[in-house]
């Protein structure tokens, strides 16, 4: 009887067996010739997305709704191959596209389950399924990925297949093949992770949200050491390897750094500039663009605005947290209210959001969106002390959303931080071809997108005052020249409405003063008398040689002290003819553009100076200006610069009506850069805020990382320059001794005097008012000469 059994129940699997292959053949007589071409595989061409980078090679921005980054076979390393396979389909290089083992597991546990929940995909299957499928879990779809799968087996070769797999699967962060992830998650390209790097990302395919190290980072550990198990079975790697690789610490990049240094608004100038050239395409093509940026210089300025806002803030003091809520006593409401507080609150820069649990005068606890809990205390509770104390009616409690940032250290230490109101903006560039090097158009571009650079017209204030003095020179003025500084009073027609008394920044007068030791002061009333000594008309047409739209400058005495509007950018250009000898050099940032293949696709041809660039001032001019604002950073309102310890370095100050505006604009021969600070919203930044208190440190935060090194060159006294001893109270020339003459070569300055510059040629054609003081007049002796405009 049991013997009889056993007969029926094989002759039923044997039944079983053959209706059930006898179906299999039909459906897949029904399905084989329907399925899909596979030109898409054998023609791959994924959406590769725009790629910014530096000239000398960091990523700085990505455009495309994919990340993506295709990378060929054979530069895949053995060890991600591997860890692929282990996780992925041990048997991938003997199957044919089905592994008849998996099925017949995954049939086994889906019977046993009650329906399709279990896969048994190999990686063909899942690249036909990518490609060509849905992702539903129906036996339909599972037999036409089965059909698919052999017939792209009969089509390509495994190692094809496997370079399909490697760049097309989704991996989570928007990060398409494997590539790309390795930069996602760990900031560097596949070549440079190590064997529990490409664990972590062999275990996202199964499932990329569920193991998203950025999510749920106990998750992905726990599935990377389930990868490298398997790797260790199939003798990929041996024990000690696998030990190794299992206590390795791990570095995750955040969600939000997914470039090799911040310069985003940088990015988004070339993300317009060739939407504009190739539309839509530049987002799926591949285009690689290299900016002229130079890395360190724009982490530099990058990190010079950030210390620049920060320290104003300090100045003026903590406004107060962001928004309150209430914190219930039970402590599961408790977690869900801080939740709900900090849920629609992202990161701005550094500063992470946080809900005040705790405070004292001598600690404040705050919470973090993941529940870590931060410390403040000591020196960084000082700018707070009011709301700390409850002072003047402020009080900061539980339950007030605040920023934090972490200053360094181990364990790190915290800070209470906010949001700043007030921005600030540089810009760099080579004066001698106009390659921008740094560029920061404002605090935090995921929060303002306004290019502070670019678009943001503002008052120049007294950073405008070397154009003026440079068009004097070419009217016959010479830094020796007297000038009053005595009260003024302008007609409203003069001022260009109302009449106004323009006063210097001290609100103190004197008598006549050198041109030259008025540029290193910035006095505001003789730089009023200079303009109008050589009349406005004149110096608006002469400002055009520098970039400057005319139409932005009216012809009022206001322009001698900035009233007109400038950008940053064209402030760093126009200081640029100064720095290069007096050629106009148009700025650029796009170097070169490559198509996915590596084809040139645009090359910047760059004027230099000396080169294509057009002359605009004479060089002599240009020297001269030089000259005097390297004085305003040795003994002027610049003074502050000195801390760099260079002597190669020119610039000027920028103050406008009210500290609505501060600037510093400053160079060394081969480096211009512009600082800025105000509001948006023009608005007074304070009573004592000016370009050297704001300003001027911003500038130095970048100059002095980007000169380190550098060595220091100055500027060639061009021909048709003489150098004079002076009287410096009046001007006039002295007799030279030989022993002042030979101090004078050395120090620059004579003992009787001081030592004075001039263009050689003398009367000029143009010259100043009768009665004025050129610096010339040497009654009985004879006269250094002066030119006029140049030919």
């Amino acid at each position: 009887m049991f013997s009889k059994w056993w007969h029926y129940a094989l002759a039923l699997i044997v039944s079983l067996g053959v209706v059930g292959t006898a179906l299999a053949g039909l459906a897949a007589a029904l399905i084989y010739p329907n399925l899909p071409p596979l030109e898409a595989l054998t023609d791959y061409k994924p959406k590769l997305p725009l790629r910014v980078y530096t000239a000398d090679g960091a990523l700085i921005g990505e455009f495309g709704e994919e990340r993506r980054a295709f990378i060929a076979i054979e530069k895949v390393p053995t060890y991600m191959k591997q860890a692929i396979i282990a996780a992925e389909d041990e048997r991938f290089y003997e199957h044919g596209g089905v592994d008849t083992l998996g099925v017949l597991r995954a049939a086994v546990s889906n019977l046993v389950s009650g329906g399709a929940k279990e896969g048994a995909s190999t990686i063909t299957m899942q690249v036909a399924r990518n490609f060509f499928l849905s992702n539903e879990k129906t036996l339909t779809r599972k037999l036409s990925e089965a059909m698919l799968a052999i017939k792209i087996e009969h089509s390509l070769t495994k190692d094809k297949i496997l370079e399909l797999y490697l760049n097309q699967i989704y991996l989570g962060q928007r990060a398409y093949g494997f590539e790309a992830a390795a930069r996602t998650y760990f900031g560097k390209p596949m070549r440079e992770l190590s064997l529990p790097e490409f664990a972590m990302l062999a275990g996202l395919p199964k499932a990329p949200s569920r193991y998203n190290p950025v999510v749920n980072f106990p998750r992905a550990k726990a599935r990377q050491e389930y990868v490298l198990g398997r790797m260790r079975t199939l003798k990929f790697i041996d024990q000690a390897t696998w030990q190794a690789a299992v206590k390795q610490k791990l570095v995750i990049r955040q969600a939000r750094q997914q470039t090799d240094v911040s310069a985003d608004y940088a990015a988004e100038m070339v993300r317009q500039t060739l939407f504009e050239k190739y539309g839509e395409s530049i987002y799926s093509s591949g285009y690689k663009a290299i900016t002229t940026l130079r890395r360190a210089q724009q982490a530099a300025a990058d990190l010079a605005v950030w210390r620049g806002i920060a320290d104003y803030d300090q100045r003026h003091g903590y406004r107060g947290p962001e928004k309150e809520v209430s914190l219930p006593a039970d402590k599961a409401d408790r977690e869900a209210a801080i939740a709900n507080a900090l849920e629609d609150l992202a990161p701005v820069s550094d500063m992470l959001p946080a809900v005040v649990v705790n405070v004292s005068p001598k600690l404040i606890r705050a919470q973090l969106e993941d529940d870590t809990v931060v410390e403040i205390t000591g020196d960084s509770l000082k700018w707070v002390a009011n709301w700390t104390s409850g002072k003047k009616g402020r009080q900061l409690a539980p339950g007030a959303v605040v920023r934090v940032q972490a200053t360094g250290g181990k364990p790190p230490q915290w800070r209470l931080a906010q949001l700043p109101e007030v921005e600030a903006a540089l810009v760099a560039l080579n004066p001698n071809n106009g390659a921008i090097t740094a560029l920061v158009g404002g605090f935090d571009f995921h929060r303002n997108k306004f290019n502070r650079v670019t678009q943001a017209w503002r008052q120049p204030g007294s950073s405008f005052k070397p154009f003026i003095y440079s068009a004097a020179l070419e009217k016959g003025y010479t830094p020796a020249t007297m000038i009053d500084n005595m009260p003024l009073t302008l007609s409203a027609e003069e001022a260009g409405g109302t009449a106004w008394e323009p006063q210097n920044y001290d609100g103190g007068t004197s008598g006549p003063v050198r041109m030259r030791t008025a540029l290193t002061k910035s006095l505001n009333l003789v730089s009023v008398r200079i303009l109008q000594g050589i009349g406005p008309n004149y110096a608006r047409d002469y400002i055009r040689r520098f970039g400057f739209d005319p139409a932005r400058h009216p012809p009022y005495l206001t322009m001698a002290l900035g009233a007109g509007s400038v950008t940053p950018l064209q402030l760093a250009a126009a200081y640029g003819v100064f720095a290069n000898g007096g050629f106009s050099v148009t700025p650029y940032l796009i170097d070169k553009v490559y198509d996915k293949d590596g084809r040139l696709l645009m090359e910047a041809k760059p004027q230099t100076a000396g080169g294509s660039a057009p002359r605009v001032i004479d060089p002599r001019n240009a020297w001269l200006m030089t000259d005097m604002l390297q004085d305003v950073v040795r003994y002027g309102t610049g003074a502050r610069a000195a801390k760099l310890g260079r002597s190669d370095i020119a610039g000027k100050t920028g103050t406008t009506n009210d500290a609505r505006d501060t600037w510093f604009a400053g160079y060394t021969p081969d480096l211009v850069a512009i600082a800025w600070m105000g509001y948006d919203q023009p608005r007074s930044l304070g009573r004592h805020e000016t370009g050297a208190q704001s300003a001027l440190p911003i500038w130095m935060g970048f100059m002095g990382p980007a000169l380190k090194g550098v060595p220091q060159l100055g500027w060639t006294m061009p021909a048709g320059i003489v150098s004079v001893n002076i009287d410096p109270n009046t001007g006039t020339r002295l007799p030279d001794s030989p022993i002042g003459e030979f101090l004078g070569n050395i120090l620059g300055t004579h003992s009787e005097g001081m030592v004075e510059h001039f263009y050689q040629e003398f009367p000029p054609p143009d010259a100043p008012p009768a009665g004025w003081n050129t610096g010339i007049d040497t009654p009985g002796d004879s006269a250094p000469t002066l030119p006029g405009p140049p030919p």
